[in-house]
């Protein structure tokens, strides 16, 4: 257990200093690359709920069993190398220096007004339709993005890695990539990413809600409101949101940054009306920059009171 939160800490600085470097290879490209090819042969004819549950399993299944098997060969080697394999392996799953280049991408051609610029960086990392967004249209898909891949990308998969080491970091990587490649509630995808789907919301749970709440207590608070207040209108909020987890992290968002998220979006042409949460705020270019430092520090504070617990438990124990 010692080893495991070494390997989890050595994993956390790592990301922050490194992150992730386009020109290397990563384990992500090579599980959509499975999910692509499984994808082309699974997703067709009758069945396709069951087939897109033998997707899920043989894509999480495999990605969790590989990686158990590289850990285990490391730690038998020596703890050293064991623990080394699983901080780079814990590393590479987690996303908070590249989350916040991807945004400060985005951020940084807004803040010279160039809108152009901006909506091109901004398609390369929301679904979202960007090329008739204006400045605060730009800002709150980057504000949002940002909140709800604050678990995604970096609290979820610490929640697993504290669970179940590196192999339930990846495991939860995998079923969240899966997500993001199937899980559509569209004709196509409907049926065949029906598990895909239900399973991401399944994992993210208690990560959300737990980043949520630690947003709430231990981010700045950007609006002046009364903690009684912002608890309150964040789990209303939260509620009112489609997605079961996104809204724990955009409503605390919104509330800690004294903005206004939520509203129309378009995705491939098709208009989405989406409630409104956050003060009556209008987003704009400095909010992206705060989201990003929230982000941060939510993913430290989330790791400390991670590692507090499992070392309470491992001396109880």
């Amino acid at each position: 257990m010692p080893a495991h939160f070494i390997a989890i800490a050595i994993g956390m600085v790592l990301d922050r200093l490194i992150g992730d470097p386009p020109s290397w290879p990563h384990p992500v490209k090579w599980i959509g690359t499975m999910i692509g090819n499984l994808t082309k042969r699974l997703n067709k004819g009758n069945m396709r709920t069951f087939k897109g549950a033998l997707l899920w399993l043989v894509i999480c299944g495999t990605t969790f069993m590989l990686v158990i098997w590289l850990v285990s060969i490391a730690y038998r080697l020596h703890v050293v190398a064991g623990i080394g394999v699983e901080a780079i392996l814990i590393a590479t799953g987690l996303a908070q220096k590249s989350l916040k280049e991807a945004a400060m991408d985005v951020y940084d051609p807004l803040q010279r007004g160039d809108i152009k610029e901006a909506r091109e960086k901004l398609s390369w990392i929301v679904g979202r339709d960007t090329k008739t967004l204006d400045a605060s249209g730009i800002s709150r898909a980057a504000i949002e993005t940002v909140s709800e891949n604050s678990s995604d990308g970096v609290t979820a998969p610490l929640f697993w890695a504290f669970l179940l080491g590196a192999p339930g970091l990846w495991l939860y990587k995998a079923a969240n990539t899966l997500d993001s490649m199937v899980g559509y509630k569209d004709e196509r995808y409907d049926k065949f990413g029906k598990v895909s789907a239900r399973m991401d919301d399944l994992l993210n749970i208690i990560p959300s809600r737990l980043t949520g709440v630690l947003i709430i207590l231990f981010t700045p608070n950007e609006g002046g409101y009364p903690l009684r207040k912002r608890l309150r209108e964040w789990w209303r909020d939260a509620q009112r949101h489609m997605s079961p987890n996104s809204g724990y992290l955009e409503a605390a968002t919104a509330w800690q940054l004294n903005v206004r998220l939520g509203g129309k979006n378009s995705y491939r042409g098709v208009v989405s009306e989406r409630a409104t949460i956050g003060p009556p705020v209008v987003a704009n270019a400095s909010h992206i920059r705060s989201a990003c430092r929230q982000m941060q520090a939510v993913s430290w504070v989330f790791w400390l009171v991670c590692t507090v617990i499992g070392v309470w438990l491992y001396v109880v124990a």
